[in-house]
């Protein structure tokens, strides 16, 4: 046989092998957290098939979210915040949150082994380092996977968001466009970032109508959602900022927005306490929150959203009950 057909068997063959080990991986991602769900959050409904899920189809969105008609933006409403909660239910809010911080503890997810001492003056990574730290990351979520899984679910649960409400325009001075741009990200029907303000690593994790989970080992997601700005995996940046997006068609149903403080970068004094902003964007419509993690500490339901009539997607949600 020609070395040049031998080579194109080969090339097939190995692509092949790849879409193979992707679709065997995403599909134990979700039979594990369809039993993780059922074990930890059985009142949770449970996981739609990206291709039974109602979208909201709309011919006439543009860039950034507008849309020309305004009957074709289907209601939303956005989760309670812990703010506009009585006395009584804040207690019970931080009797959750304690509960959630003793189990990320209990889970052994706190990565102390992985500190890192950064030198005080600034430090260039290359591409080399940056994947080698991924690479690090990635070997550690697939031996803590199990346990990942079991907190996101825990903090999934929870149906007030941590997140201070911020005015409804965001303030004059914050760069968070300037950020987006920088880096390249996407705006769309639905737009979800994160930004913060020194080296520390944190994450953005989007929880999808459809069950699934959108955050660095997940980037993409079967409903349309795309994680496309990732940063401070290495602690290059003082002004970094994180993006989901749906640039069109994001699929009726409940989102929540989580926020984890992954790694602690030791540079430049660095604190284990950070400040952070999250804005959502909903059909050219923003709504910012602010607020204050720590290392160490459970992830952040920071708020969420629901897309569409809520009598609509009881029915649905009872129809895809697993």
């Amino acid at each position: 046989m020609e070395p040049a057909i031998l080579a194109i068997i080969s090339v097939v063959a190995g692509s092949a092998s790849v879409i193979t080990y992707r679709f065997i991986k995403r599909r134990n991602q979700r039979l594990l957290r369809e039993a993780l769900r059922k074990k930890y959050a059985p009142d949770l409904p449970g996981l739609k098939n990206h291709d039974t899920t109602t979208v909201v189809h709309s011919e006439t969105e543009k860039i950034g979210g507008s849309v020309d008609k305004k009957d074709e933006i289907p209601p939303v409403v956005r989760t309670k915040q812990i703010e506009e909660l009585t006395e009584k239910d804040y207690n019970d809010w931080e009797t959750r949150d304690d509960s959630r911080n003793e189990n990320i503890v209990e889970l052994r997810l706190i990565l102390e082994e992985l500190l890192d001492e950064m030198p005080p003056s600034d430090e260039e990574f290359d591409d080399d380092e940056r994947i080698m730290e991924l690479g690090v990351r990635e070997t550690w979520i697939e031996e803590n996977d199990e346990e990942l899984e079991e907190h996101a679910t825990f903090v999934e649960r929870e149906n007030v968001g941590s997140g201070i409400i911020v005015e409804d325009s965001p303030p004059e001075n914050d760069d968070l466009d300037h950020r987006l741009e920088r880096e390249g990200g996407k705006s769309g029907s639905v737009q979800v970032s994160l930004a913060w303000d020194d080296y520390n690593d944190l994450d953005l994790h989007l929880f999808c109508p459809s069950g699934e989970r959108i955050y660095f080992n997940n980037r993409n997601s079967e409903c349309g959602g795309e994680l496309d700005v990732d940063m401070n995996v290495k602690p290059v940046s003082k002004t970094p900022v994180e993006n989901v997006v749906w640039t069109s068609n994001p699929p009726k149903g409940a989102y929540k927005v989580g926020v984890h403080f992954y790694k602690h970068h030791r540079k430049r004094k660095t604190k284990k306490s950070c400040k952070f902003r999250v804005r959502v964007s909903l059909y050219g419509k923003i709504q910012e929150y602010s607020g204050v993690i720590k290392y160490g500490n459970a992830m952040q339901m920071v708020t969420g959203f629901t897309i569409g009539n809520q009598d609509e997607l009881s029915k649905k949600y009872q129809n895809h009950a697993l």
